[in-house]
Formats: C-alpha cells, structure tokens, sequence
C-alpha cells in the first residue's frame, strides 16, 4: 500500500481517539462541577437568609425608633409648637447674684429683651403643669378633631366661657376667669413696672390646635388657659436656654395668680404661660368654670 493511501485513516483514527479523551475530559468535568455549583449555590442562600433576617431586624428597629417618636411627640403636648429661632448668646447667669424681681427698679427700654440665664427653680414652686389629661378632665374636650392649624372650639361649656377682651396693651381671648387673672397681673405690672407694660404685646392666646408634630397631644392653648407673650414685638427664642429680662419679672407675677411658667419646660419656652392645675381646680371648685 502506498504512504500516501494510509494519511487518511491514520487522520480518521487520530480523530476517534481526540474525540473520545475530549467526551472523557467533559465527562470528568461535568461530574466535578455539579458539588462545586451545588455548594455554592448552597453558601448564596445561607447569605440570602442571614440577609433577610437583618433586613427583619432593621424593619423592627425602625418601627420602635417610629414609635419612640411618636411617644416624644406626645410628651411635648405641653410645649407651644414653634420652631428654635435665633437669638443672641445669653450672658452666663451668675448664682451668686440676686435674681430680677418685680420689686427691683424698672429697667431701661432698650434693656427688656435682653436675654439671661434661666435660674429654673426660683419659678413655678407648688404649681402643676396642666397636661391634657388634667385639662380634659377639668374642661372637657374642646373640639371633636384637631390638626395643626387653629380651629374654632365647639364645645358648648368652653364657648360659652370664652371672651375678647383688652387688657392693658393687649387684646386676647381666653375663658373668663384667666381673663380675670390676667387684668390683675397686668395691673400689678402697669403699677410696679411700667416700662414692661408698654412694650408687652402677645403672640396669641386661644388656639384651637395639635401640639406642633404631633396628632395626638392638644396645645393648651386649645382651652383658652394660655398665652404667648411679647416684648417690644420680639419672640423670646425658643430652646436656647435663656429668657428675655422683662418675662423674668412678668413670670413672678404670673406665679403668684398661679400660672405656670413654660421657661421650665425640658425645652425652655420662656413667652409661654398657662394657668396651673391648682388654679383651675379651685376657679372649678368657686363654680367660675361653669357646669
């Protein structure tokens, strides 16, 4: 047989043998891949299910830091809602020193509104914050829904005890008897110092509303019991720790008709006043707060 006659079965035998190692390698791998595709696949739904449980873990955290929320929203139904505004640094307050009186000399204009620091525990002494459990039981609800804006009150026992009137500088409503608490404070203020009664002027009183951020605390406000005042149409900066100096002395005059002071609030709101838990107990008790 020629050399040329053998080329194509030694080509064609050469072709068998290639393909059968080729289907023996496949094989082979085919064979060693399916425990390695198997245990990977394995190790990806460990990680997809330690995944899934920090996925549950955060939505838990996140449904109490919600709920925390809401619980500190409804703590501060105490708080008139503003938001912090700027004030200038308060001047360290010195214990040693005597604190502001409405017995001390009338200051200077241009002086009420500068701010001090707050010496908290001379205000408020045997006076109770209203919280809305107090005022609901003392007046009753002022309304049956409430949101963020003022509203009128529909409670027919609170209307029939609210009234406009001019006090002093300023006009306002609030139920009779704060009404009538509120002429005697400013009478005292008008005779002792002057100054402060002519510069005063309010920020609002009755308010029909929710605590700011909140849907479910009242403002006090609602019951006509408090009001926000002014001095030389200035608002007291909100949580800054200090107070202007004029509603230091206006605050020991509130004190003694039994108003409560919101300066001492866990976040001082120094132009706030209401009328305290004491006080209202015994306008109820002398028949002023109706049936």
């Amino acid at each position: 047989m020629r050399e040329g006659a053998l080329i194509g079965p030694i080509i064609i035998a050469i072709g068998l043998v290639t393909a059968a190692v080729s289907f023996a390698v496949v094989g082979a791998l085919l064979q060693s891949a399916d425990p390695a595709t198997a245990l990977r696949l394995s190790r990806a739904e460990e990680r997809l299910a330690v995944a899934e449980a920090g996925i549950a873990r955060h939505a838990s955290e996140l449904r109490e830091a919600r709920a925390d929320l809401a619980r500190l929203r409804d703590e501060m139904s105490l708080m008139a809602g503003r938001a912090p505004m700027p004030g200038p640094e308060a001047p360290a307050f010195d214990p040693g020193a005597p604190a502001p009186s409405h017995d001390d000399v009338p200051p200077e204009t241009e002086e009420l509104t500068e701010v001090m620091r707050l010496a908290r525990a001379r205000f408020n002494t045997g006076i109770t914050q209203p919280n809305n459990r107090a005022m609901l039981d003392l007046l009753g609800n002022p309304r049956d829904s409430y949101s963020q804006a003022c509203q009128a009150v529909t409670n027919p026992r609170i209307k029939s005890l609210l009234e406009t009137r001019q006090i002093g500088p300023i006009k306002v409503t609030m139920i009779r008897p704060a009404l009538d608490s509120l002429e005697r404070i400013l009478a005292r203020l008008e005779r002792s110092d002057p100054d402060i009664h002519a510069k005063l002027g309010t920020a609002g009183a009755l308010c029909a509303r929710n605590i700011r951020g909140s849907s479910t605390s009242i403002s006090n406000h609602s019951w006509g019991t408090a009001i926000d005042l002014t001095l030389e149409g200035m608002l007291d900066a909100f949580a800054d720790g200090g107070t202007q100096f004029g509603l230091l002395i206006l605050a020991e005059y509130f004190n003694d008709e039994g108003w409560y002071w919101g300066a001492t609030y866990g976040r001082e709101d120094s132009m706030h006043f209401e009328v305290g838990v004491e006080t209202l107990k015994r306008w109820m008790d002398e028949g002023q707060l109706g049936g």
